[in-house]
């Protein structure tokens, strides 16, 4: 999630643009995988607005024909909306956050991918100087090292937000981008897809940011971030970061427990606290957030064999530390009220599992930890 590639971090009568007037509706499948608000639905004010956009993107340079190539099938979402209006202000502590960013799962996949893809990120790391290592935690942190790059079409997902008009002037830059790269043949709109802001490929760039860092690293003649193969994806990378200042051979920082002599930070109080260098502030730069940077951090040096943060963090509200609330996920699961993994993260998934285990008792069912479910569940 960059400040200005994120900035969140994201019809059923789809228009056939024709070469000049209105645009005419035309049949088409559905994407697969998708959830049912994320499949285009009928909305007349998206098809006039469209209208208005074509004339707009045409005096940009945008060729009619790549208008009507990219809005075939294309059309309004209404669970993009509903998910950029409802974007939690809630923030997870950083002691979940890091049970999420640098699980035991994602850190044996970050050295396989390393592995497995060794030769192209020391060539990468050699030509940019930035690490291998914080390389590959990016597409972890990104992407789950591509298997969850997103399936939502970029041009419907960003014409639906630009119509929206919520931040219209940013996402009509984001759609009108997205042409320009179909335009010079990167990648066909079709098989454009990403998160429902818009966000694409292994390292999740919008779509101004793969025009200004995407690179051809392959040498194929397309700057291909979504492929199987991950080489353009993690270059790209690379020269965002490089040009966002990295320093060649510097470490992001680390976990300290005594005095430092540099820039300290402590992002929950009474928890672990990190000496950070100028490369955090880089890291940073990819998306503003002490947690994600220290994510890429630790993730990166886990990835590298380091291990867990020795600190320990404080209990929660609750009075429960992450053992704890592990030991209750068990349980419940045990008892048939299964939490979809024990990680200590109090997610949705717990949440409901809460509330069976409440139904199954006769209590009031508040997905809640509380003192009586703890007593209940023995923790």
């Amino acid at each position: 999630m960059i400040l200005n590639r994120r900035q969140f971090a994201l019809g059923a009568m789809a228009l056939g643009l024709a070469a000049c007037g209105r645009a005419a509706p035309v049949t088409r499948a559905a994407p697969q995988g998708l959830a049912p608000d994320l499949l285009p639905a009928p909305n007349p004010a998206y098809d006039t607005w469209v209208d208005a956009f074509r004339q707009r993107a045409l005096a940009q340079g945008i060729e009619g024909s790549t208008l009507n190539t990219a809005f075939r099938g294309a059309g309004f979402l209404p669970g993009v909306v509903t998910r950029d209006r409802n974007q939690t202000e809630f923030r997870r502590t950083l002691e979940d956050y890091l049970a999420i960013a640098v699980s035991d799962e994602r850190v044996e996949k970050g050295r396989a991918a390393l592995a497995r893809h060794r030769r192209t990120l020391d060539t990468i790391e050699a030509d940019s100087g930035v690490d291998a290592h914080i390389l590959t935690a990016v597409w972890g942190l990104e992407s789950f090292y591509g298997e969850r790059q997103g399936l939502i079409p970029v041009i419907s997902a960003t014409s639906t937000l630009a119509f929206e008009g919520r931040r219209g002037q940013y996402f009509e830059r984001e759609l009108m981008a997205a042409l320009r790269i179909v335009q010079n043949g990167d990648i066909p709109a079709r098989q454009m897809t990403g998160s429902w802001a818009g966000a694409m490929g292994h390292t999740q760039f919008m779509p101004t940011v793969y025009q200004e860092y995407a690179v051809d690293f392959t040498g194929d003649g397309r700057r291909d971030i979504w492929s199987e193969d991950p080489s353009d994806a993690l270059a790209g990378t690379a020269n965002y970061l490089r040009r966002a200042g990295w320093t060649r051979g510097l470490r992001w920082g680390q976990e300290v427990s005594g005095t430092a002599s540099g820039r300290v930070i402590q992002p929950q109080e009474g928890g672990p606290r990190f000496e950070v260098t100028d490369n955090f502030r880089v890291i940073r730069r990819y998306n503003p957030s002490d947690a994600y940077a220290i994510g890429v951090g630790h993730l990166a040096d886990r990835i590298a064999g380091g291990g867990p943060l020795r600190g320990p963090f404080p209990p929660d509200a609750n009075g429960m530390t992450r053992a704890d609330r592990i030991r209750m996920q068990e349980r419940l699961t045990a008892l048939g009220f299964d939490t979809q993994g024990s990680d200590g993260v109090i997610g949705r998934n717990t949440e409901a599992a809460i509330r069976a285990f409440e139904s199954s008792r006769g209590l009031p069912q508040t997905g809640a930890v509380s003192p009586a479910l703890r007593q209940a569940l023995g923790v």
